[in-house]
């Protein structure tokens, strides 16, 4: 990556691949999720050394429910293995934070995400959201809803209610997505930050996330240091 890239304040990732990546070495699904994992940690930590202020990956959404129960396991236990190294990862300078939907998940697993939330990262590099239980659509029910009760309570009136009001009450709580890269060959959002990708630039590319490298991420950076983006100007 050359010193000339203009570095976008807020990348989101569609971590997608994983089975894919499995079945082609003739192996579990399961071990697919894995060395995606690993990807993440690596790409996470890249991103604090760049200088990349907030990540934001699609680690499990809403619609995932309905694959495999072993294969649902496994990405749970994958993340209490991440929580648990987090919560000894001292001066890492990267703070967790989950976005989505946490009432499914087991009592462990949220004691685990408070305590990485909490944990002492020193001072603060990149924030990386996790979009866990995570969809577009749902978020934004989520936003309605919470504004409905500020209304109900007489905190609010319709007439208060503007962009502001609506991103406010988000799950995500960091700026809008300046670039969204999505590996594997796929090209759409998949319901991935419906809200916040209003003025993103996209970046597909057909590597599947397990096999995704430093020098895949600068490639997406590059494109998008060479993009115009004048959102609804000229």
């Amino acid at each position: 990556m050359t010193d000339k890239i203009i570095l976008p304040e807020h990348v989101g990732i569609i971590m997608d691949g994983n089975g894919r990546w499995a079945k082609k070495r003739g192996l579990p699904r399961n071990s697919g999720h894995k060395k995606g994992a690993e990807v993440f940690e690596n790409v996470s930590r890249y991103c604090r050394d760049i200088g990349i202020k907030y990540l934001t990956v699609y680690a499990f959404s809403t619609e995932n429910w309905k694959r495999p129960k072993d294969e649902v396991e496994g990405i749970m236990n994958l993340m209490r293995g991440y929580l648990k190294n987090m919560a000894n990862a001292k001066n890492e300078h990267i703070a967790v934070r989950f976005i989505g939907d946490r009432t499914p998940f087991d009592k462990d697993l949220l004691e685990l995400m408070e305590e990485a939330e909490n944990a002492d990262v020193g001072e603060i590099t990149t924030t990386v959201q996790i979009a866990l239980n995570y969809g577009g659509r749902d978020e934004i029910v989520h936003s309605v809803r919470e504004i409905a009760k500020k209304i109900a309570s007489g905190e609010i009136s319709p007439e208060d209610i503007d962009e502001e009001t609506i991103a406010g009450n988000l799950y995500s709580k960091v700026p809008e997505c300046d670039l969204i890269i999505r590996p594997s060959g796929e090209e759409r959002l998949s319901n991935f930050l419906l809200w916040e990708s209003a003025y993103s630039e996209f970046v597909f590319m057909d590597v599947l996330w397990p096999d995704f490298t430093k020098a895949d991420f600068d490639f997406a950076l590059e494109e998008y240091s060479k993009r115009n983006r004048r959102f609804g100007g000229v």
